[in-house]
């Protein structure tokens, strides 16, 4: 199977240019001996280039690339099978685009194409490459820094219950994680994570229920997470809980009865932020619609979960605004290293801007994560990078802090 890889990097200050054309000699030889081709750019600063060949033999030299220090900031922008070489004969030829005329730039490689068909701009590999030659992107070329730059120190304690004050008859416990803007050290909520007695995880807790009881546990559990949120001394702080979309629905005045426990533990809806996936199935969408009306007539916010892990995403939010989106784990990871991820935050982002719709990302595990989405325009984020759930408990906070 012939396999394609197209990305762009960022030339390392400390690499001299005129290296360059050493480098690319080297890599021209070993390329040629395993029988991958294409072709490659050069605009003084930044790499970009095309690889053909054998799936494994291009996936092993894409490997090793990726990991050459003379480079830095690497993004994958497509991936993809094809039936023929565009560049068969070119090998890894230096395309310098400093010597030639932008605006004549592209003929010449094409000129320098072996397809047996004529390449057009309706080809993907091409219209990467006039893309760049036109700087199009530009503005998306976030060179982030190296993820040592900065450390995450941990420089205040968690809060716990007691050990004697957790009801450890209970059917559920929750765990607790902050969302916070980095910048500003400021945490802007607290998420309210199920689980099981054991600290089993979300899944493992609804596995014990069946039908509708699934729904009526969901919306009881919530009672437990109030009164543990009041005793942790959680003050004016927002906390998120979340719900399965169809609770609201198959739950008699399941509203009524979060309201009265918001009540009850001291708290007022103006804290509380519903979040509800897109990944469920809503089958009723028309009642459901209406408790979110009822939700956010009494105050309380609501986020839309995992946005981009379902098949109902752009639909629901078509159909209701919520106050937040959360974007999926599956699209935040390692999107510093992928352009169809990267693509897809932009235009989350351009989309949300024009509904003035928060957007928090979560799962950020890598501080390169975390600055590729604060470069895009992102301010509030969630995961590991910053704190790790805590059962019974507000965790301590590791902030950014520049070395």
């Amino acid at each position: 199977m012939l396999s394609t890889v197209l990305y762009r990097s960022h030339l390392h200050n400390h690499i001299p240019i005129n290296r360059v054309q050493e480098m690319v000699a080297r890599a021209n030889e070993r390329n040629q001996l395993c029988g991958v081709t294409g072709i490659l750019l050069f605009d003084g600063l930044h790499f970009f280039q095309l690889l053909e060949g054998p799936d494994t033999v291009v996936k092993e030299i894409f490997h090793r690339i990726g990991i050459d220090s003379r480079h830095h900031n690497l993004v994958t922008l497509m991936q993809d099978v094809a039936p023929a070489r565009r560049f068969g004969n070119v090998g890894m030829e230096l395309f310098d685009l400093r010597e030639h005329d932008k605006a004549d730039a592209l003929q010449a490689i094409l000129d320098k194409t072996t397809y047996r068909y004529s390449l057009t701009y309706k080809d993907r590999a091409i219209q990467f490459l006039r893309t760049f030659l036109e700087a199009r992107d530009r503005d998306h070329y976030f060179e982030i820094p190296a993820a040592n730059t900065w450390d995450f120190a941990t420089d205040e304690t968690s809060a716990t219950l007691p050990s004697h004050s957790v009801d450890t008859t209970l059917d559920c416990q929750f765990a607790f994680q902050p969302i916070l803007d980095p910048f500003s050290r400021r945490i802007t909520s607290y998420e309210a994570l199920i689980r099981t007695p054991t600290g089993g995880s979300p899944e493992e807790y609804f596995a014990a229920y069946d039908d509708e009881a699934i729904y009526h546990a969901d919306i009881q559990s919530k009672r437990l997470v109030f009164s543990v949120a009041q005793a942790l001394g959680i003050g004016e702080q927002r906390i998120s809980i979340n719900l399965l979309p169809m609770s609201l629905v198959k739950v008699p005045n399941a509203v009524e009865f979060l309201l009265a426990e918001i009540a009850a533990n001291g708290l007022i809806p103006q804290q509380v932020i519903v979040e509800v996936t897109e990944n469920e199935i809503i089958s009723r969408t028309d009642e459901f619609s209406a408790q979110v009306r009822k939700l956010k007539a009494a105050g309380i916010s609501l986020a839309l979960d995992d946005f981009g892990s379902g098949f109902a995403g752009l639909s629901l939010l078509s159909k209701f605004q919520p106050d937040k989106i959360k974007i999926d784990r599956e699209i935040i990871s390692d999107v510093h290293k992928s352009g169809p991820k990267q693509a897809i935050v932009h235009a989350i982002i351009k989309c949300c801007s024009s509904l003035e719709i928060a957007v928090i990302a979560e799962g950020v595990e890598k501080a390169e994560e975390w600055m590729w989405l604060e470069a895009a325009g992102i301010s509030q984020f969630q995961g590991y990078l910053f704190a790790r759930p805590l059962l019974n408990g507000l965790p301590a906070v590791a902030w950014p802090e520049i070395k």
